[in-house]
């Protein structure tokens, strides 16, 4: 691709350095409100982990399959490009888990990632065991203020109910979710206004049981029809309608203070960092490999086991540690009688098909074989984690400084947008827009 100073790219005020989905909407909001962009991205696509594939002829998702309706910024995202209408809830089928007993559970009803309301409650005890469920309910029992300090979610959670619970309950729910355990998330990032309720109500269970009264009625995730892949062929579309500039395959270096390089060659503008790397601390980094089977086999019309499975650590028999049940999950008629398994993994060999559907016959309940898998493909993640400490002088958006999931990403990248375009003085920011984003905060 290329150019020169003479070209748009020197011209533009803004250079996006990152096409995944943070870089994506950042570009989207700027060039609405008028201004020059540049999108540079050093893989062949954009999209980052939010990536469209085909298996035996049905398109899939080999990243990001839902997003967390948590403060609406997705949904109201996906609305403001004409996507309102794509929006989906999963079936109500629920998830499971599979504890380290070997032995299907549902995930319990009333709980916050996990985080059981009614500790006692006989589908807590399947889950947990009768001790570990005791332990659990001490937790009304203690001061409110046992734990109300705790820097992260594992802290939180082992202090008030056990370290039972946070290993068999809450680590495999918030590993399926946000890909990390308890004790590496922020809990006042990863749920909001829990500490609050916690010293309010003096108990977690309690807490729990009252985010869980308030929350409006509802799934905690959506996704979108044909695949959250829409979202990034949508945002792609738009930029070019509005003239933004996007390259592919081009490498990013040597950031400055209003400049970088791009595959060798010296642009000018405000630049914002869209990807881990390219400036200040580096974030730490984590593996998942995802599997998809396409599977043939009328056992599974009955969805076993809901929308899928979280796995507990240590669970015998199983390399998996979560299995969604993508044609249960979101269903669609026009997939026809095939039936589409997700598993993630943290590491798998070579024998990657093999080990896939021995776990999905553990997990779903059904024993299957290779005869059975008219289809199945691997994508390999390199997932960022969070910084401690984000780049100062430069603006900076995406997982690596917002936090994992789609919902830490957009309401990120869309607050650090108005910012710069505040700042320049140059452009207008939608009315429309900083109160839809004011109200879902």
């Amino acid at each position: 691709m290329g150019g020169s100073e003479g070209t748009a790219a020197a011209r533009a005020r803004f250079l996006v350095a990152g096409g995944g989905v943070a870089g994506l909407v950042t570009a989207w909001e700027l060039a609405r409100a008028g201004a020059g962009v540049v999108v540079l991205e050093r893989a062949d696509r954009l999209g980052g982990q939010v990536r469209r594939g085909e298996l035996a002829g049905i398109p899939v998702d080999l990243g990001a399959e839902a997003f967390a309706t948590r403060g609406g910024v997705v949904a109201a995202l996906a609305t403001e490009l004409g996507l309102a209408a794509a929006v989906v809830a999963p079936a109500e089928a629920g998830a499971w888990l599979y504890p380290t007993t070997g032995r299907a559970v549902p995930v319990p009803r009333t709980s916050v990632l996990g985080i059981p309301g009614v500790p006692l409650a006989a589908d807590v005890v399947a889950a947990l065991g009768t001790r570990a469920a005791l332990r659990a309910f001490a937790d009304a029992l203690i001061p409110g203020t046992v734990g109300s300090k705790a820097r992260t979610l594992g802290a939180l959670v082992r202090a008030r109910m056990g370290a039972a619970t946070l290993e068999r309950l809450v680590a495999p729910v918030v590993r399926g979710v946000h890909s990390a355990h308890p004790d590496e998330l922020e809990l006042d990032r990863v749920v909001p206004g829990l500490r609050a309720a916690l010293v309010r109500e003096g108990s977690l269970a309690r807490a729990v049981r009252g985010m869980r009264a308030a929350a409006p009625a509802g799934s905690a995730v959506q996704g979108l029809r044909g695949g959250m892949h829409t979202l990034v062929a949508t945002l792609e579309r738009e930029l070019a309608a509005l003239g933004a500039e996007v390259r592919t395959g081009v490498e990013v270096s040597d950031v400055r203070a209003g400049s970088l390089l791009a595959a060798g060659e010296r642009l000018r503008g405000t630049v914002v960092v869209a990807t881990p790397g390219l400036v200040g601390e580096r974030p730490p980094v984590r593996a998942i490999t995802l599997v998809l089977l396409a599977i043939e086999d009328a056992r599974l019309d009955a969805a076993p086991r809901g929308t899928g499975l979280l796995v507990a650590e240590g669970a015998p028999g199983v390399a998996a540690r979560a299995l969604t049940h993508v044609t249960a999950k979101w269903p669609d008629p026009a997939r026809g009688a095939r039936h589409v398994v997700r598993l993630s993994y943290d590491r798998v060999g070579a024998d990657w098909r093999a080990v896939a559907v021995a776990d999905a016959s553990a997990l779903l309940g059904v024993p299957l074989d290779l005869a059975r898998v008219v289809d199945a493909t691997r994508v390999d993640w390199a997932r960022s984690g969070r910084v401690e400490h984000p780049p100062e002088g430069v603006a900076a958006v995406g997982e690596w400084v917002a936090g994992t999931g789609l919902a830490s990403v957009v309401a990120h990248a869309r607050k650090v947008t108005g910012s710069l375009l505040e700042a320049s003085g140059t452009f207008d920011v939608r009315p429309a827009t900083v109160e839809s984003q004011r109200s879902e905060e």
